[in-house]
């Protein structure tokens, strides 16, 4: 018999699953010895049935059926118990040693590797290196086991992951969207990547407008939102991630925004603003769960309808979603809304909806009646009387089909012919004589088509160089600078 143990030396499990058995030797009156062994529930159950097997108040072949056992097994398991006690019910490799148990040399040999040359190893890592320079052949969980049994922790902590919680849908249509955009090799692996703008509604995930861009930007959201705001109304608000078109993720405030107390939006956030549209952000992707599983089902099926199709181009991919796959996709997959009255809200009499999904600049009249836009010069024709606006501060106005309006006083004023659209870059406003002022104001960056040779010139070179458009050369101010200026008004 062993002396009495205290409970710091049972196994580990004790209590949850295993049970003590307590077996005292009475020696006259005292309790002399005592033992304990540590068998699991299975173990006491197998031992109750084959008790009352032996005290004849059941059958062996049905405490076999309760104990989950054959009618063989059950015997010797009587058997056992009988000669044994409950001891003779545990596990016969109890106590034992595993076969594959790490020797305490080469476990040494590991902590000193691990703690010395190697300390700065990952566990993956260091087991490779076990295996390549120290001739150690042993498991990646061998390592781990080792290493956080000497108290060595893990070079990286991983953290458990987030509780999302589910966001009920809206009750009624047009109450919120979702819009986003997803970079994709929609045309197959042996063609280039584009963008797919999708926006859907939240109370039945309709799909409201998809269509194809080449990137995600200002101009595609802007396009993405008058498709929803012609098609069928002004949402209440709109769910949508942190990306730079939509949200300010800089930290400059000039001191206008310091005084008003909020950063001025980007062009898309102006224009939701002034369609009286609510913009919410989302601070994961699980947030706005519905938009990004939307695209997880059109990587799968549009896809695929797209090869079958051999469509390979933007033009015919928009087509095709505009004619027919928008309407199918939504006879598939929409569900109806809790309310079956729709809330879009219709667009306010005399809005000029073209002028609110446009990019916005400002800009001084020149004394020569001329507004100069990165390279543009835009000729403001008289106005009531012969008036002048030299001096005046205007508005600039690019339209999604890159056609440009001028505005003083929300009074059109000047009109000029297409150019490119360009994703606007908000900058700080630069003076002579200063580095930089405080101000800041949206920048358009006109993108030149590719030439055959490019020209470099010094960096002291005027901002406003000409464009040799007869040799097919572009002068410009150094790297980054701005394209010549061309008269395009």
């Amino acid at each position: 018999m062993s002396p009495q143990r205290s409970a710091r030396d049972f196994p580990r499990g004790f209590g949850r699953g295993l049970l003590g058995i307590v077996c005292c030797v009475v020696c006259g009156e005292n309790v002399c010895m005592q033992e304990v062994y540590t068998i699991s529930r299975k173990q006491l159950r197998r031992r109750d049935f084959l008790k009352m097997v032996l005290e004849c108040r059941m059958t062996l072949k049905e405490a076999g059926k309760a104990i989950g056992v054959s009618y063989r097994q059950a015997k010797r398991l009587k058997k056992a118990y009988e000669s044994g006690g409950i001891e003779a019910l545990a596990h016969g490799n109890r106590g034992r040693s595993p076969a594959n148990k790490v020797d305490a040399e080469l476990r040494q040999r590991v902590v000193e590797l691990s703690s010395e040359a190697y300390a700065v190893f990952n566990d993956t890592h260091f087991t490779e290196m076990l295996c390549k320079r120290e001739k150690i052949e042993v498991s990646r969980e061998t390592v781990r086991s080792i290493r956080r049994e000497e108290g060595i922790a893990p070079k990286r902590k991983r953290r458990a992951p987030r509780h999302h919680k589910r966001r009920p849908r809206k009750a009624a249509e047009g109450l919120m969207i979702l819009w986003d955009g997803s970079p994709h090799r929609w045309f197959g692996r042996e063609h280039g990547p584009c963008c797919l703008m999708a926006a859907i509604d939240d109370a039945t995930s309709k799909a409201l407008a998809l269509f194809f861009v080449e990137h995600e930007c200002s101009a595609a959201y802007l396009e993405l939102l008058g498709r929803v705001a012609r098609g069928y109304g002004l949402p209440g608000c709109v769910y949508q991630d942190r990306h730079s078109a939509l949200k300010r993720n800089d930290d400059f405030w000039s001191i206008e925004e310091q005084l008003a107390g909020r950063q001025d939006p980007t062009q898309v956030g102006s224009a939701l603003e002034a369609l009286g549209v609510e913009q919410i952000f989302a601070q994961t992707p699980q947030a706005k769960g519905r938009v990004e599983r939307l695209f997880g089902t059109l990587q799968d099926r549009l896809v695929a309808m797209l090869a079958l199709h051999g469509i390979t181009d933007i033009e015919r991919a928009n087509a095709y979603l505009e004619q027919s796959f928008v309407d199918c996709f939504n006879d598939r997959f929409a569900v109806p809304a809790e309310q079956a009255q729709s809330v879009w809200r219709k667009l306010p009499r005399g809005l000029d909806l073209d002028r609110a999904l446009s990019l916005r600049y400002e800009a001084t009249v020149a004394n020569d009646n001329a507004i100069r836009l990165d390279g543009m010069v835009i000729d403001v024709p008289p106005g009531p009387g012969k008036r002048s606006y030299a001096g005046v501060r205007a508005e600039l106005r690019q339209l999604l089909d890159g056609s440009w309006r001028v505005y003083y006083q929300d009074k059109l004023i000047a009109e000029a012919p297409a150019t490119e659209v360009v994703e606007p870059i908000r900058a700080r406003r630069r003076r002579k004589g200063l580095r930089a002022a405080a101000d800041t104001r949206w920048i358009y960056c006109a993108s030149a088509p590719q030439q055959p040779h490019i020209e470099s010139v010094p960096a002291d070179t005027p901002d406003y160089s000409r464009a040799n458009t007869a040799t097919g050369t572009i002068r410009r101010a150094g790297p980054g600078g701005r394209i010549g200026a061309t008269r395009i008004a």
